[in-house]
């Protein structure tokens, strides 16, 4: 790759594909330094391009610990989340599901509907709903959220996206939601927003 294109490939939202969303080295970039970890690269055009990630070496001998321990009892809260991203489904899957939720993905808004409405036939209902705000070519966060709502008017709702200075990021609430999470995610800040949203409304659950 071009040294223009290399300078900003970490880059939220830069992607030289027109179909790329441009989060996937971003969030890799995000994920290395909560970790203290580096991530680089070297590209010469039409050579090949080489990826180097550094982490740090532990100064304790590893120590495992039996699934009992767990600070966090699986299946806390069963949230539905909806992103049109493949990438970040499974990302957000994987990091939900370490602190502890169970958790159900949908690709677009009226997905997340059709899902919210079946929960509650089943009477298994989600406890949190999480919205991508920005669908192309589909329903969005705020769309969905009106249509959930008018559902269950007790539904607790986070809008989420990577662009911070849209209006309904910054008057959530005047949606309907009870938080915001930007992109890209990390765990830290992923469980302390659900922890929040989830204590101060309370919980339908399970």
């Amino acid at each position: 790759m071009a040294p223009e294109v290399a300078e900003k490939i970490f880059d939220p939202y830069f992607s030289t594909r027109t179909e790329g969303s441009g989060l996937g080295l971003a969030i890799c970039h995000s994920i290395l330094e909560k970790h203290d970890g580096r991530i680089s690269v070297s590209s010469t055009p039409g050579k090949g391009t080489t990826f180097t990630i550094l982490l740090p070496v532990g100064g304790q001998d590893v120590v495992q610990v039996p699934p009992e321990n767990k600070s966090v009892p699986p299946g806390q809260a069963r949230i539905l989340l909806m992103d049109d991203e493949e990438m970040i489904r499974e990302l957000a899957t994987e990091m939900l599901s370490f602190i502890g939720h169970q958790v159900t993905t949908v690709r677009d808004g009226q997905e997340a509907v059709e899902n919210y409405r079946n929960a509650m036939d089943s009477e298994k209902p989600f406890d949190l709903v999480i919205l991508d705000l920005t669908v192309p070519g589909g329903m969005g966060g705020k769309e969905a959220a009106e249509l959930l709502l008018q559902l269950d008017p007790k539904a607790r709702i986070i809008v989420s996206s990577g662009y911070s200075n849209d209006p309904v990021m910054a008057e959530y609430e005047q949606y309907g939601f009870v938080a915001t999470i930007s992109k890209p995610y990390d765990v830290n800040g992923l469980e302390r927003i659900l922890e929040n949203a989830l204590h101060s409304s309370g919980t339908n659950s399970s």
